[in-house]
C-alpha cells in the first residue's frame, strides 16, 4: 500500500530562490533590432496586464493621467508593433507604462544593454554586506600570509 504524503510537510526540493533581478528573460526579448526588442517587451507587459484583468483601454487612460496628455489605445498598439516605423515609445511614456501595468520587469531591459542588473531595494544591503564579508576574508587571508612569512623569518 502506497504511503500518503502529509500535506502539511514541506517538500525540501520544491524550494525556489526568490527572483532578485528585475527583467524579462532573453526568450521574451528575442533577437533583432533594438526597436523590435522594445516592441516585444511592451507587448509582453501588456499581455501580462491583460491576464491580470487590466485592459489596454484602462492602461491608456492611466498613462494619459500620469503624463497629463492623451495616449490612445492605438498608440499603445503602435508601440507594440514591430512593423510600425516611427512609433517608438518615449521615455516618459515608458515610465508611465511601468506605473500603469506594474510591469517592473520592463526596467531591467535598458541597464541590461550595458551589462548591469536592476535589483529590488531590499537586496541592496544584503549584497553590500556580502561584498564587505568578502573584503574582510581577503584582508584576513593577507594578514595570515604576512604572519606566516614573518614567523618563517625567525
Amino acid at each position: 500500500m502506497a504511503r500518503r504524503r502529509d500535506p502539511l510537510t514541506k517538500d525540501l526540493f520544491s524550494w525556489e530562490p526568490p527572483k532578485v533581478a528585475v527583467g524579462y528573460s532573453d526568450d521574451v526579448v528575442g533577437r533583432g533590432r533594438l526597436e523590435n526588442k522594445i516592441a516585444r517587451l511592451i507587448a509582453h507587459a501588456l499581455r501580462d496586464a491583460r491576464e491580470d484583468g487590466l485592459g489596454r483601454d484602462e492602461i491608456a487612460q492611466q498613462i494619459s493621467k500620469f503624463l497629463d496628455r492623451k495616449v490612445s489605445v492605438e498608440m499603445l498598439n503602435k508601440w507594440t508593433s514591430e512593423g510600425s516605423e516611427g512609433h517608438r515609445i518615449p521615455l516618459d511614456a515608458f515610465i508611465a507604462l511601468v506605473h500603469a501595468t506594474g510591469a517592473k520587469d520592463l526596467l531591467g531591459f535598458v541597464p541590461g544593454q550595458f551589462g548591469l542588473t536592476v535589483i529590488e531595494n531590499e537586496y541592496a544591503d544584503l549584497i553590500e554586506q556580502r561584498l564587505l564579508e568578502e573584503h574582510r576574508e581577503e584582508i584576513d587571508a593577507r594578514i595570515r600570509a604576512l604572519d606566516t612569512r614573518r614567523r618563517a623569518k625567525r
